[in-house]
């Protein structure tokens, strides 16, 4: 696939109905060839829209005018490449959880979480936020009708759930800890403005709840844990208490690893004792015998131990189960 290529199905299968100036930045970017060349020369992984969008937001750059964003971009290249080259999209999106939580829900309890890709941990508090689910159907998927409210406090998650009910109880969660190359913190004001600057722009509604959640995390620090998610994996898992269910789980993450990495870290975490539940795309982590998606849109599956059970949409913002 041609940097063009991945900045118009960015925009197609991303973005589209979801942020509409994303949308005008990546059909933008698909035919600038000023901007793809310069694209060009940066490692594959840093190719990505995500990324690129994210440090002209942190720069204070605009977002909303495809013409002045090409300008800028082109005009500030040298600041914004050596961005890119120090950063990786580390979207912290609490709402994931919203799609974790049946699954997490339905192990045996207590659990010991640990992330993988945790950036600053604010998925390892499942236990912590409010759910809203709405029932949400199709004629070929039927579902329970209604809203469902779970927890109290801030920030509540919502999510619309197809041919699932939502679950009735929250996790416990005794030991929570998280694996990442470069952890954040949500005490540090840099560090969030770089997630503040990973959130789309037309979507304030992930905005506050970045802000609920970073308050959660900081009242209560998790184990985060600067590592590789293959060397470091077992002796940050061996730190679980043994009267716990362990429980690695991670989601939007390994596209950004290798593929002889990836297989790496598969080998290593069926080898641990306790659960696997990965969240990703289904190039990334593919499954035999998927069913058609509930939509037209990029969607991860949510996966048990290698099982898939479930489409999810990126932010968490719904789930369609079918295992």
């Amino acid at each position: 696939m041609t940097i063009a290529e991945r900045y118009t199905r960015f925009a197609e299968r991303e973005v589209r109905g979801v942020s509409p100036a994303y949308e005008r930045l990546a059909r933008w970017v698909s035919g600038d060839d000023e901007l793809l060349a310069l694209l060009g020369a940066l490692p594959p992984a840093a190719q990505q829209p995500n990324l690129l969008f994210a440090v002209v937001r942190l720069h204070n750059g605009p977002v909303e005018d495809p013409a002045a964003f090409g300008a800028y971009a082109v005009g500030n290249w040298p600041a914004i490449e050596a961005e890119i080259r120090h950063r990786v999209t580390q979207t912290n999106e609490a709402g994931r959880c919203a799609v974790l939580l049946p699954v997490l829900a339905a192990l045996p309890q207590p659990l010991a979480l640990l992330e993988v890709g945790a950036a600053a941990g604010l998925c390892l508090f499942p236990d912590r936020y409010a759910y809203r689910y709405g029932g949400g159907s199709t004629a070929a998927r039927p579902s329970w009708s209604g809203r469902h409210l779970l927890g109290a406090g801030e920030p509540v998650l919502d999510c619309i759930a197809s041919n699932l009910a939502p679950p009735a109880r929250r996790p416990e969660v005794v030991w929570r800890a998280g694996l990442d190359l470069n952890p954040l913190d949500v005490t540090d004001p840099a560090d969030v403005a770089w997630l503040d600057a990973l959130i789309w722009p037309e979507h304030e509604h992930r905005r506050a709840r970045l802000r609920a959640a970073a308050a959660v995390v900081a009242a209560d620090p998790p184990l985060l844990v600067r590592g590789d998610l293959v060397d470091d994996l077992p002796a940050l898992a061996a730190q679980a208490p043994a009267d716990a269910t362990l429980v690695v789980f991670h989601t939007s993450v390994l596209y950004l690893v290798p593929q002889p990495r990836r297989a790496a870290f598969v080998e290593v975490v069926r080898g641990l004792p306790g659960h696997w539940v990965a969240n990703e795309a289904p190039t990334v982590l593919p499954y035999e015998g998927l069913p058609r998606p509930p939509i037209d849109a990029h969607l991860n599956v949510l996966a048990l131990d290698g099982r898939p059970l479930a489409w999810t949409r990126g932010h968490g913002q719904e789930i369609s189960w079918f295992g």
